[in-house]
């Protein structure tokens, strides 16, 4: 008897121990799936995207005629974020939403310094410059984000 106890103590131990592999998981590399995602998206639906080195596609609907925002700037932004199949995220009120470049994911940075103010597209982003390979706050690891946008005013 006085054996079980040190047994079952070193039993609940184990069994309660920090699995590295479930508890860390390893990040996944999503970059050539995001790709043909995106290039399969892109020609479903007959867009005319432009592709930078980094991954991004954009798709410029109305260049604008004001200035182009540096990736430093405050910008004024209308937009609605969804996956590849449609289903919406996130969507801004029509007044639209004020940010600094830099506190929103890599692919808007970039992205949104393609645009003039007063110019409108759309974003594909893949994972790599979006959350990357985990969930975040309810957007699975590995999604390629969609993102309509008009570049209302450069603050």
């Amino acid at each position: 008897m006085k054996f079980l106890l040190p047994f079952c103590l070193l039993f609940v131990m184990i069994s309660c121990g920090d699995d590295n592999r479930s508890s860390n998981p390893e990040p996944v590399d999503y970059t050539a799936q995001n790709e043909a995602d995106i290039k399969n998206y892109i020609q479903e639906n007959t867009l005319k995207a432009n592709r930078s080195d980094t991954g991004l596609y954009y798709v410029i609907n109305e260049l604008g005629d004001g200035a182009r925002p540096a990736a430093t700037l405050d910008v004024t932004v209308v937009y609605k974020g969804y996956y590849l199949n449609g289903r919406v995220f996130d969507e801004s009120p029509s007044e639209g939403i004020t940010f600094n470049l830099q506190q929103v994911i890599k692919g808007w940075t970039e992205g949104i310094t393609y645009f003039k103010e007063g110019g409108s597209g759309m974003l594909l982003v893949p994972s790599h410059l979006g959350y990357g390979s985990f969930d975040y706050s309810g957007i699975p690891g590995g999604s390629v984000l969609i993102f309509d946008i008009d570049l209302l005013t450069i603050n």
